[in-house]
């Protein structure tokens, strides 16, 4: 780990590594109403009636391409989805669940004889923070969620209600 971190930082020094730019905080009152994942640039926007209101960095399943077939296969899922529930205390800090599997996940499972999987989340690092603390942008670490920083998650779970949109694309 001591050389990865090392790695990192001569990243950051030389100017190699940034993270995705964003808006500054929008204003109190303000939520979004629409939020869309891109899997090959590792970024999660915000937006609100067309506007952008922020965008993170993230990491994604530990097998990133394509979508989700089946439970285990550490694959994000693709396609239209919304927040249906807030976990307020979960291991990664806080998440949204996301409404995965849809109807169509389902039958797609359901035609290989596969289950399709469950609990996809927009989460924070929380007690994964000891394996990979300033680490998590580099790889992609989750059975199938998407990962912020705490901090990016409580700004995600101050404008993020239940029933807003996620479009996850590849």
């Amino acid at each position: 780990m001591g050389v990865v971190r090392g790695l990192l930082l001569l990243l950051c020094l030389g100017g190699l590594y940034a993270p995705a730019a964003s808006a500054s905080m929008p204003s109190s009152g303000v939520t979004a109403d629409y939020i869309i994942i891109e899997k090959s640039k590792r970024r999660l926007t915000l937006l609100s009636k067309g506007k952008v209101l922020k965008s993170y960095p993230v990491s994604l399943g530990r097998n990133p391409v394509g979508t989700k077939i089946r439970e285990g296969d550490d694959r994000t899922p693709e396609g239209v989805y919304k927040i249906d529930y807030r976990l307020d205390n979960s291991r990664y800090h806080r998440a949204l669940r996301i409404s995965y599997p849809s109807a169509r996940d389902r039958e797609r499972a359901r035609k290989l004889g596969v289950p399709p999987g469950g609990n996809i989340m927009i989460h924070g690092i929380g007690q994964a923070r000891e394996r990979i603390e300033g680490l998590h942008l580099l790889f992609d670490w989750t059975n199938g969620c998407i990962a912020v920083t705490d901090q990016e998650i409580e700004e995600i779970w101050r404008l993020t209600p239940v029933g807003t949109i996620v479009n996850i694309i590849p």
